[in-house]
């Protein structure tokens, strides 16, 4: 169980992120097309994935747009966004934000990826949801960065994240 802040109130979540050198768990989350997805459709390639509460809010929308700006033009990588929005929500937001470069993914049928990445609140007002989080992923789903930022209402590392692709 990790402690976090939403605006210096504590919660906490279900438990840890994976750590650095650990193997990452498999998901099934949906995509934008309501299709299952998991680590297996990107195979191959590194994975950043960026969990947050909500793209209906002002930290989960920048950080979403700075990732899709700094990922641009790496072949070698995907930008995973994982959120609790509905995959039509998702869309709308990527298209008058004009996120191409990110893959947007919901939790909208169930709440395991939460729970098995360890990040899932357990108390507070945004209980049932996630905190805010960036795990990144070799090509054979190995950690190479883990960060639970513990204020929910600041952005993640982004240049950590981004040196751990290469």
């Amino acid at each position: 169980m990790a402690s976090i802040t939403l605006h210096g109130n504590p919660c906490t979540t279900n438990g840890e992120l994976p750590s650095v050198g650990s193997q990452a768990p498999d998901f099934k989350l949906t995509d934008k097309d309501l299709n299952d997805v998991s680590l297996a459709n990107f195979s191959g390639k590194k994975k950043i994935i960026s969990i947050v509460p909500s793209l209906d809010t002002g930290v989960c929308a920048t950080s979403t747009k700075v990732f899709n700006e700094r990922i641009g033009g790496n072949d070698n990588a995907v930008m995973l966004i994982v959120s609790a929005d509905l995959p039509f929500a998702q869309s709308r937001f990527c298209g008058a934000e004009n996120t191409g470069n990110v893959v947007t993914l919901s939790m909208m049928r169930s709440k395991n990826f939460a729970k098995d990445y360890g990040i899932l609140i357990q108390d507070g007002p945004l209980a049932g949801i996630t905190g805010r989080g960036v795990v990144v992923l070799d090509e054979d789903d190995k950690v190479l960065h883990s960060q639970l930022v513990s204020e929910i209402g600041e952005e993640p590392d982004y240049d950590a994240a981004m040196n751990a692709i290469g």
